[in-house]
């Protein structure tokens, strides 16, 4: 389970402290002495936390550890907390194109702005992400909508177009989502 990075940067007596524990605290611990090659060691992390004693600009998942004396259980606690803040906030995020669909917040945004969404929209949008071929309204319906009935509705059609004619009103993107004979896609 070593796949969280602990990156302690200009604090070598942490280091070493955190680097005899790294077995039972479960974290990879990396040593790092200066700002290159920090952004050079970030690049390809994916889950990692920065422990620093003063906040280093323009990083993101920082621990600043400036109130110390602090319990090592109660510091192992803090940094599992945050590790797990930013988790949540990564996994949250999905990028769709030129887009960032954000569940938590039901936004979607770009560089022209942002727009609000509504659980379903989101749904729809991350469902239609996840292949690359049209996918049915009856497949949507069950699928997206939970609705298994046999009955005639245009439920997902109303619900696509109104998305449609939103992200055309905001991003004046009329092909985001396509019509095809056989569904809905992302394109």
């Amino acid at each position: 389970m070593n796949n969280q990075n602990i990156i302690v940067y200009r604090f070598s007596l942490l280091y070493q402290i955190l680097k005899e524990l790294e077995e039972d605290i479960q974290f990879k611990i990396i040593e790092v002495s200066d700002e290159k090659a920090l952004k050079n060691e970030i690049k390809d992390l994916k889950n990692y936390l920065i422990i620093t004693k003063t906040k280093i600009l323009k990083i993101n998942n920082q621990f600043i550890l400036n109130q110390l004396p602090i319990k090592i259980f109660k510091m192992i606690e803090k940094l599992s907390i945050e590790l797990l803040k930013h988790q949540f906030i990564e996994q949250s995020k999905f990028i769709i194109n030129d887009y960032t669909i954000d569940i938590n917040a039901r936004e979607m945004s770009s560089k022209n702005g942002k727009l609000k969404l509504t659980e379903k929209e989101v749904n729809t949008i991350i469902y239609l992400s996840k292949v690359n071929k049209p996918i049915s309204i009856n497949e949507l319906q069950t699928k997206v909508w939970d609705y298994y009935s046999d009955i005639e509705t245009h439920t997902v059609e109303t619900h696509i177009y109104r998305l449609r004619k939103k992200i055309f009103k905001n991003f004046l993107d009329d092909n985001f989502i396509i019509s095809k004979n056989n569904g809905y896609q992302i394109k």
